[in-house]
């Protein structure tokens, strides 16, 4: 039995792609941007957000864009706000996981009428449950900032929200940043892009063992390569990605992806 494509391309139809985001958006701006190129063989047909537009973050500036982002593009917009489900039901933050399948019941009832045929998360800040994964399967990808083939113990080594700091205090020479699709276990699904390598560069006379006594200077260290691994990695990868689901070249069969119809455990390396 031949692998299931992500996306079987419809003759004069464009995938449709949901971006699913929780702030700045700029992961769902290159991708939008890379659909309204020639030859794209998708279009954005969704934003999707988890944080109403007149929410604040800690500095009082507005803590999502999506709203205005649809907008700029022209794009249809939908909101569930996950911080007033959890209010609606006596909680004040979102950590009860048991709740979170209800919620995500919803989202699937706001997105459900906009046919969409991809999922793209794009800075969402939620973990998916059962609902949406089941409704969509196979269907929702995501960047992460890491090298997911890196293994340790039979498990990967860099997931999770710390992935670049890790990587650098482990000693790495080198971060990437890689696609996958979403599953149940947090980036744990299977692999479709790893970016092209970019080089870890300390300051002068920094070292590992300096690094790790000086919060400062690890947290400004962190901050320059998550900027250009995101420019380099993440809005390099991620609308290439969505662009090859679109033309059909990725497929799926028993957690092993295929590109052009042949295995490649590890995904695309650039």
């Amino acid at each position: 039995m031949a692998p299931t494509p992500i996306y079987k391309p419809v003759p004069n139809r464009l995938m449709r792609v949901a971006c699913f985001m929780s702030g700045s958006g700029t992961n769902a701006e290159k991708i939008i941007e890379r659909s309204q190129r020639h030859g794209s063989s998708y279009r954005v047909e969704l934003i999707f957000t988890d944080v109403k537009d007149d929410a604040l973050d800690r500095e009082g500036k507005k803590a999502c864009r999506a709203l205005d982002i649809a907008r700029e593009h022209g794009i249809a917009y939908e909101c569930v706000d996950i911080m007033d489900f959890y209010r609606s039901r006596g909680h004040s933050s979102k950590k009860d996981l048991s709740l979170r399948p209800d919620f995500d019941r919803q989202v699937v009832a706001a997105i459900e009428r906009h046919g969409v045929d991809l999922i793209a998360l794009a800075g969402y800040m939620s973990i998916t449950t059962r609902p949406l994964l089941d409704g969509y399967d196979g269907r929702i990808i995501n960047v992460h900032p890491a090298d997911l083939t890196v293994m340790e113990g039979g498990e990967r080594k860099y997931v999770g929200i710390h992935t670049v700091r890790d990587a650098i205090l482990s000693g790495e020479r080198v971060i990437r940043a890689t696609t996958h699709v979403v599953r149940e276990r947090v980036d744990n699904g299977e692999i479709l892009v790893l970016s092209k390598p970019v080089a870890v560069r300390l300051p002068p006379g920094a070292t590992l063992e300096r690094l790790g006594g000086d919060k400062e200077l690890l947290r400004a260290v962190v901050e320059e390569h998550q900027d250009r691994l995101k420019r380099e990695g993440d809005w390099v990868v991620y609308p290439l990605t969505v662009q090859m689901v679109g033309g059909g070249r990725f497929a799926l069969e028993n957690g092993v992806v295929y590109l052009d119809g042949h295995p490649v455990p590890r995904g695309l390396v650039l």
